[in-house]
């Protein structure tokens, strides 16, 4: 009976701990949802076409490319295929998650709406289904109650703002998902990819149309995982079945 009490304290701890990480990204990440506000309503975008983004959408880097491209005069056609783009990766986060959540199919389309990059990296971490499912849950309905609602602020306090560009505040959310990745760079090859990645999506963006760079960065996790693997091999190394004396006439 003691061991029973232990594990479920244990469980309620590891439960507690887990969302109070989705609650810190979550409120930080959605207050960041007032700068798309801002910047989209300064791009031009009616109110209710700012909102509406947020709430179909729901993927900042997307919303905000999309915005910045339409204030510089961009075409809408080019600048909504930009933000597409950039939330294609959000699929591949969709395979991993569907292994890691089991959901039952009729949740299925509605907890795809969360799958973005801050509901991802709380949940992947988790070494449970259980813990996957509470931190997927609470960082996403957090964020999302959150970033629409700070969306609608931002829409309706542009004009109190005046010119929004010299405020930077595109920047905010970026640099929010920054704060909160960087600490879960713990070792060297992980930092190393991260640094890659950040340099080919820096020398790729003059070049390529809104959205691809950050595509293509991916390719530094194999890349570096590859190199990484052929400097781990000492010279001297054979495979194993060649390494392994053979007995003779069996």
């Amino acid at each position: 009976m003691g061991r029973t009490a232990g594990t479920a304290v244990g469980r309620e701890t590891s439960d507690a701990a887990v969302v109070r990480d989705a609650l810190g990204v979550g409120i930080a990440v959605g207050l960041s949802g007032f700068a798309f506000g801002v910047t989209s309503a300064g791009s031009g975008l009616s109110l209710l076409q700012t909102c509406a983004l947020s709430l179909l959408v729901f993927t900042g880097a997307s919303q905000f490319a999309l915005v910045g491209a339409l204030a510089a005069g961009g075409n809408p056609y080019t600048a909504a295929a930009g933000a597409f783009f950039l939330g294609v990766r959000n699929a591949f986060y969709g395979l991993r998650l569907s292994q890691l959540l089991a959901l039952p199919r009729l949740v299925r389309p509605l907890a795809a709406q969360w799958v973005i990059d801050e509901t991802t990296a709380v949940t992947l971490p988790q070494t449970t289904r259980r813990a996957a499912r509470i931190g997927f849950t609470v960082t996403g309905l957090t964020l999302y109650v959150l970033w629409n609602l700070t969306t609608l602020l931002g829409a309706l306090g542009a004009k109190a703002l005046g010119d929004t560009d010299t405020w930077g505040l595109d920047a905010a959310s970026p640099a929010v998902f920054l704060a909160l990745l960087a600490p879960m760079l713990k070792t060297s090859t992980e930092r190393i990819t991260a640094a890659v990645a950040v340099l080919l999506a820096l020398g790729l963006l003059p070049v390529l149309p809104a959205g691809v760079p950050v595509l293509l960065s991916a390719l530094a996790a194999p890349a570096v995982l590859f190199l990484s693997g052929r400097r781990n091999r000492r010279p001297g190394d054979r495979p194993a079945e060649e390494a392994t004396p053979k007995e003779d006439g069996r």
